[in-house]
């Protein structure tokens, strides 16, 4: 029984065992599952002897051979070196289907994209159950794995960067690592040529319509306005956005938040604590901050806090519909801004 979760899969996968021939990579990050395969699918085919082959079918495929996935992963190679099939879960991938092919001796090496499966959902429970496969969960990248990101990127194109543009461009990443590589590039690119990377250039290149969209929902929500903090996560839910990108967004929020309430509970200034919180604000987003500080209490905002994290939770392990999480965080937020306690 393998079930790998978020923050053990990129260790997992450098030291894949010989026994696994499954793997299903699963979660809410689009960007990293599709990631994460494709860099699996090729480490597996270079490290076979002779070099493997990665072959991708689609549901046309398995349509006009409905046969031809058993046939590919249980074939021995003409040329010698393993044969790598690469799929995405759909009508012709199924639980009913993979079952069988996880417990017959595969001479392939089967990688499936998935969704934000959850845990009694078919298809991640045979993955979990069978000794010889593997379920990796992929969600939303932490502080930790955008550095990781940025890291590589910005050495490519020689570029160094400040602990404050850094803490600036981490706060404007999303919960899609496709996305997230994007705009890195894009950064990248705009500051080609120049030694470093400023927080200027961080505000110059990477702003964008879903940065704002989401910065909607939240100053909504620190207002304790429900009904359009709801309005306002409807509309971005809509234009794309990821139900855990919101999380994460007010989360990163809130932490800044407490941090700058606590230094004004020290210095008694809210200029002077204000001052004290880097990256520092945008000098737009000043004042609407500097009255959350001064409206929510340090307890209230630690409550708050410990509200956002069980949500994360939640919506990670799929206990419930990762955008009833983030509904349920908006209406609770909004409320506890007007509470008394």
């Amino acid at each position: 029984m393998v079930a790998i979760k978020a923050h053990e899969a990129d260790a997992f996968l450098r030291t894949v065992s010989p026994k696994i021939n499954a793997l299903l990579f699963f979660g809410s990050d689009e960007g990293l599952i599709a990631e994460r395969a494709q860099v699996t699918c090729k480490a597996a085919a270079a490290n076979a002897s002779p070099p493997g082959e990665i072959l991708r079918l689609d549901d046309l495929d398995l349509e006009q051979d409905p046969g031809r996935l058993i046939v590919e992963l249980t074939t021995i190679s003409m040329f010698g070196g393993r044969r790598i099939i690469r799929v995405s879960a759909s009508r012709r991938i199924t639980a009913a289907v993979i079952g069988p092919l996880l417990t017959a001796p595969l001479e392939g090496l089967l990688v499936i994209e998935a969704g934000n499966l959850k845990p009694d959902e078919g298809l991640r429970g045979l993955f979990e159950k069978s000794p010889t496969s593997a379920a990796i969960a992929c969600y939303a990248d932490n502080e930790r794995d955008l550095e990781n990101v940025i890291r590589p990127i910005l050495a490519t194109y020689k570029l160094d960067i400040t602990p404050a543009a850094k803490s600036a461009l981490i706060a404007r990443l999303g919960a899609d690592r496709a996305q997230s590589r994007a705009e890195i590039e894009k950064l990248a690119l705009y500051c080609y040529g120049q030694p470093r990377i400023e927080i200027a250039d961080v505000e110059a290149a990477t702003g964008d319509a879903s940065e704002l969209a989401l910065d909607t929902v939240v100053v909504a929500i620190a207002n304790g306005q429900p009904a359009l903090a709801l309005a306002a996560s409807e509309r971005a839910m809509s234009g794309g956005e990821n139900p855990q990108a919101l999380i994460i967004a007010t989360q990163r929020y809130f932490q800044r938040l407490h941090r700058v309430r606590i230094a004004l509970e020290v210095t008694g200034s809210i200029d002077a604590a204000l001052r004290s919180l880097r990256p520092p604000l945008h000098f737009k987003a000043r004042d609407t901050f500097a009255r959350h500080v001064q409206a929510w209490p340090a307890a209230k905002i630690m409550r708050a806090i410990g509200r956002i994290a069980l949500a994360q939770r939640s919506a990670r392990s799929s206990t419930i519909d990762d955008t009833l999480a983030a509904d349920r965080l908006v209406l609770d937020l909004s409320r506890l801004a007007t509470s008394r306690a």
